[in-house]
């Protein structure tokens, strides 16, 4: 096969060179965006009288019928024509003939393969939000179950203080919320149409830009034609937006992981989301939450990979950057997938409500708030802490808990104590009585979720 720039080289390419520089295995899932772009720019030439309108018409045809072929899987395209730009406009010279030559006036395969990838990375960020979205509203559904289930809330993994699932699971949805915020704020800087930016330096034509990113949904065209064909910014912003989210991913599934462990027992997940052991039959395995955890270094591998092939590029296009694609779709395809099979599993999750409000109960997670009664009494903190911390030691020797001290065992060690103070430490109190905005005061947390599904509809 003739290569398209055969001309200025005449002697055919090594093999060993045409299987390093194809890049067909990649991309080839932009051809839709390939041919939509393609379609803009001939409507555009057509437009601005560069080309005929009978040559724009037979273009526009041909390269519906490409598409039609190409997704009844009726098309086989070459890899020697190196990647799928070159196989698309190959196949519409080979049936249109002569106005299918015409179609690369005032274009490069470099602003080409940009317009290609920002609309490619303009949806998959519209679809990665939408999972998100569907994520969150999971979350919030669990948590309106929960406002009322107590549990330790953790610092350092040991248990601190009461808090309820409820409240637990919308830290999460900020998290998820955070993620949906830089995908917004990284999509902004996607939406600039580069067509018309040329190799490096524009086009001599007297062509419209505005045109063609209108026909795109584009809502602003790149100012600079050099930085337009040396920018992987966008890219690089959408692999940092989903580095991040996959760290988010990664910590609830280390939640689920210990939630699911014997030891912890706070919650199950169902069958369908589980795996089981090839030797030990009483295991039941949380391999999901496993997975999504081992594939965000999987994501920030991607990241890395593409900052380090940008950090010493000179302007403006060089073949380096070819490497951007892999890193892209890999990242991109990784978050679907995890997101799409992690909704799920936390939704048909089972939570041991009796063994959180257990554990809640032990490990005095109730200590600063028998301490603030103190100081609500009038003792200085820092004396009230002092109390509170021996009567601790003290039950910590007796095997036993700060509710079940008697009266006598408190006044031994301070006086002010009295018999309000068993209502004041229980763990519903403890709870409730934190209904400052963000607390996990049920009547709180319930503002919260209100909040949450307002801003989702705003996303």
């Amino acid at each position: 096969m003739k290569k398209l720039w055969a001309g200025r080289i005449q002697t055919d390419t090594n093999v060993l060179v045409n299987e390093f520089n194809e890049s067909l295995s990649v991309d080839y899932r932009l051809y839709k965006q390939d041919i939509e772009g393609s379609m803009a720019h001939a409507t555009m030439l057509g437009a601005c009288q560069i080309i005929s309108a009978d040559d724009t018409t037979e273009i526009l045809k041909g390269l519906k019928s490409i598409l039609d072929d190409i997704d009844a899987g009726a098309i086989e395209l070459d890899p020697e024509l190196e990647d799928i730009h070159m196989n698309i406009e190959s196949l519409l010279i080979e049936r249109i003939g002569e106005p299918g030559r015409r179609l690369h006036t005032a274009r490069s395969r470099n602003d080409q393969t940009l317009v290609d990838m920002r609309l490619y990375t303009m949806q998959e960020t519209k679809a990665i939000k939408q999972l998100t979205v569907n994520f969150i509203e999971v979350l919030l559904n669990l948590a309106d179950k929960h406002l009322h289930t107590i549990m330790p809330g953790y610092t350092h993994l040991q248990r601190a203080q009461p808090v309820t699932l409820a409240h637990y699971l919308m830290a999460y949805a900020e998290m998820f919320s955070r993620d949906i915020e830089r995908l917004n704020d990284c999509f902004k800087r996607m939406d600039s149409c580069p067509l018309g930016a040329g190799a490096l330096a524009a086009t001599t034509y007297p062509i419209d830009r505005e045109m063609t990113a209108k026909e795109l949904g584009f809502s602003k065209i790149t100012p600079n034609s050099l930085d337009a064909i040396g920018d992987r910014d966008f890219c690089i912003e959408l692999l940092s937006a989903l580095s991040i989210m996959m760290m988010h991913l990664s910590r609830m599934s280390e939640e689920v992981i210990f939630w699911c462990s014997w030891e912890c027992a706070f919650a199950e997940t169902d069958e369908a989301f589980s795996t089981g052991s090839s030797i030990m039959p009483q295991k039941k395995n949380p391999d999901v939450a496993e997975l999504v955890r081992g594939k965000s270094g999987r994501v920030f591998g991607d990241l890395m990979a593409v900052l380090t092939v940008m950090k010493g590029l000179p302007l403006a296009y060089n073949k380096d950057m070819q490497e951007d694609k892999e890193s892209v779709f890999d990242a991109i395809d990784t978050v679907k997938q995890c997101l799409s099979v992690f909704a799920p599993m936390i939704e048909t999750m089972t939570f041991k409500t009796d063994n959180m409000r257990k554990a809640a109960a032990k490990g005095f997670l109730n200590a600063t708030d028998c301490a603030d009664y103190l100081v609500k009494k009038g003792l200085p903190f820092r004396d009230a802490y002092g109390v509170v911390g021996q009567l601790v030691r003290s039950c910590i020797e007796k095997d036993c808990t700060l509710e079940s001290l008697s009266l006598n065992d408190y006044q031994s060690v301070c006086h002010t104590f009295d018999t309000d103070v068993y209502e004041f430490i229980s763990l519903e109190n403890c709870v409730n009585a934190r209904k400052v905005p963000g607390g996990p005061a049920p009547e709180a947390v319930k503002v919260h979720i209100a909040d949450m599904r307002q801003r989702l509809l705003s996303y």
